[in-house]
């Protein structure tokens, strides 16, 4: 008896005991704010690229989340996708602290919540027809500049903490990046002298150079530049057709100091047709070896890629050589083209090759494995004898490429025709830069990339006709940011999904679509035996009677067709039923499992002291 006293006394104050520790880890993880993530794809940690940007803040941030807390308003994946944002935000705080400030408010109607998430360029969104509006949004300011995400979209969840980032790199600048446009094309538009004088208007700027100049201080490079503006932080090279060896080494150098390059090369330019105008003549081609070279780079002018997967449909018929890209072409790991579900490019080439030393590659589009490269010209004027003859490659090809690291020079002896003090002066390699490279030049033009709308006041208005101007243009706003913006990934999705009832779903789906089907048949054949009958009936002139095996006909049908219905009820109601009992399951296993492995863990240890205490 005294024995098993000390032991239940013993075991009570091992209880208490572990009940205090509980608590007092609680009470210290609440103010220490300590956190171990052990989510798959470390959903809760703050990529490198971030933490970075954030040791370098040298003043503090403001950050101010605008979100409705009436429950009743609010729909449950948006307050859901709240929750993950101010997890997010919380640990930008953590990591950042004292130079991250989150604010939280609540826009309630008529509140000054309200006002000042208008006036910080927040804006509700409308959930029902009577007006109501909910705010999921954020502002981050840094003294006088301030950056707004005026929607906190879950459809960009994988670009959460990219879109966060990019905003607090943006108030730690205070002017517009400059970007250099270069091309021997009329990206700015022509004016024609005589036609001036007549009132005449010349040709426009380029959809593509005019939104850019919205967002950039966008400045025009010759191609003969045999030097690149020291005040450009990224180039964009639109088909450098006959590009020089000058030039290249004004882009090498450029390189060399920092900047940045995105090139749209091209083996078939057909919007750029030399000796006949756009419909005569012949297309240019485009490449830059002397670099291409340096960087391990290869870029064939004598094929384009045709894709049976991807082929899109012209005015003469199917164009395999023109892709029509989905979002399976697409990098989806990539920041850049994480969130790009369609693009068109017309008669692009490939990037091949195994990157230099110290160069890293990543390929952002890229062709099905139902591709082939076909020769231009013929891809130009039979689509039918391409897919007629179509090998597929069973590969993947590259269309656009990004690469970064350190750039060796492509021109050891310095400048093409200089002489041994010019070659000594040159730069050999580069910090750590990037470049990215697109095997098409037509993709950007007016006649791909936009539609045109017309007013009855006779104005020009455009609207985007695929994600041709937004990968350029995302591609230019992320080369300007900060470096450690470039190679950040796009998260995984926080949301997982229901595995098994996914395949329940996919399983009951199968048989539903199934019995449509058998639907779909029993009526062609009960409308073709119907037909059957009436022309017999039409010959004899009682179109319009029904016979008694026409009325046999239809009972039979309707009496099917019941039976049909029916069974997709059935169908339908052993789904539910199904996936009730498994979330129901699921739901228990949940609720009950980890509690019932502590009670049995205790369990045994208390046993095994007892027996311990007993042998004694």
């Amino acid at each position: 008896m005294k024995n098993s006293s000390k032991t239940f006394i013993f075991s009570t104050l091992g209880v208490v005991a572990m009940l205090l520790i509980l608590v007092a880890v609680n009470i210290i993880g609440n103010f220490a704010k300590a956190r171990i993530d052990l989510t798959e794809d470390k959903q809760f940690t703050l990529s490198d690229g971030t933490k970075r940007i954030l040791q370098r803040l040298d003043g503090p941030v403001q950050i101010r989340l605008y979100v409705t807390q009436d429950e009743s308003a609010m729909p449950v994946p948006l307050r859901n996708y709240a929750r993950e944002v101010e997890d997010l935000l919380s640990s930008y705080q953590q990591l950042a602290k004292p130079n991250i400030i989150v604010q939280k408010l609540n826009p309630e109607p008529d509140s000054d919540a309200e006002d000042s998430a208008n006036l910080d360029g927040v804006q509700g969104q409308p959930v029902s027809q009577d007006g109501d509006k909910v705010y999921l949004g954020l502002s981050v300011s840094m003294l006088d500049k301030k950056v707004a995400i005026p929607f906190l979209s879950p459809d960009r969840e994988r670009l959460l903490e990219y879109d966060i980032s990019r905003a607090i790199t943006q108030v730690m600048t205070d002017k517009k990046p400059v970007v250099g446009i270069m091309s021997p094309l009329p990206m700015a538009g022509q004016q024609n002298p005589q036609a001036m004088v007549t009132g005449q208007q010349g040709t426009p700027a380029w959809t593509i150079y005019s939104e850019l100049q919205q967002d950039f201080d966008v400045k025009d490079v010759p191609m003969t530049s045999d030097k690149i503006p020291d005040d450009v932080q990224v180039l964009f090279v639109e088909q450098p057709k006959e590009i020089t060896d000058a030039t290249q080494y004004a882009i090498d150098q450029f390189l060399m100091r920092g900047g940045r390059l995105i090139a749209c090369v091209d083996p078939l330019c057909v919007l750029d047709r030399q000796g006949g105008g756009m419909m005569g003549g012949v297309p240019s081609i485009s490449t830059m070896p002397k670099l291409f070279q340096a960087w391990g780079i290869s870029f064939g002018t004598d094929k384009v890629v045709a894709d049976k997967d991807y082929l899109a449909q012209t005015r003469n018929g199917d164009a395999p050589a023109v892709l029509a890209l989905t979002d399976k072409a697409f990098n989806k790991d990539d920041v850049l083209t994480s969130d790009t579900d369609n693009m068109i490019l017309a008669f692009a080439g490939i990037f091949t090759g195994t990157p230099a030393e110290g160069l890293k590659e990543t390929v952002l589009i890229k062709t099905s494995k139902n591709s082939q490269l076909v020769d231009g010209m013929m891809a130009q004027m039979s689509g039918d004898s391409i897919i007629k003859d179509f090998q597929p490659s069973g590969t993947e090809l590259p269309l656009a490429i990004r690469l970064t690291g350190k750039f060796k020079t492509a021109f050891p002896d310095g400048k093409p025709g200089g002489d041994k003090a010019a070659a000594a002066s040159s730069l050999k390699e580069s910090k750590d830069t990037a470049v990215i490279l697109v095997g098409d030049a037509d993709f950007i033009q007016d006649p791909v990339s936009i539609q045109e709308i017309s007013n009855p006041f006779g104005q020009r208005m455009v609207m985007p006709a695929n994600g041709n101007l937004n990968f350029i243009q995302s591609a230019v706003e992320q080369m300007t940011g900060d470096s450690d913006l470039i190679t950040m990934r796009s998260r995984a999705s926080v949301s997982r999904p229901f595995t098994l009832v996914k395949q329940m779903q996919s399983a009951a789906q199968s048989k539903y679509q199934t019995k449509i089907q058998e639907l779909e048949a029993d009526l062609s054949e009960a409308e073709q035996k119907l037909n059957s009958l009436q022309q017999t009936k039409a010959d004899s002139g009682q179109k319009y009677i029904l016979s008694p095996e026409q009325q046999q006909e239809l009972t039979a049908f309707r009496k099917k067709e019941a039976d049909v219905k029916k069974q997709l009820k059935d169908v339908r109601r052993n789904l539910a039923q199904d996936i009730d009992s498994l979330e129901t399951r699921l739901k228990w296993i949940n609720i009950g499992f980890m509690p019932l492995v502590v009670t049995l863990v205790a369990l045994v240890f208390f046993l095994v002291k007892r027996q311990r205490a007993a042998a004694r």
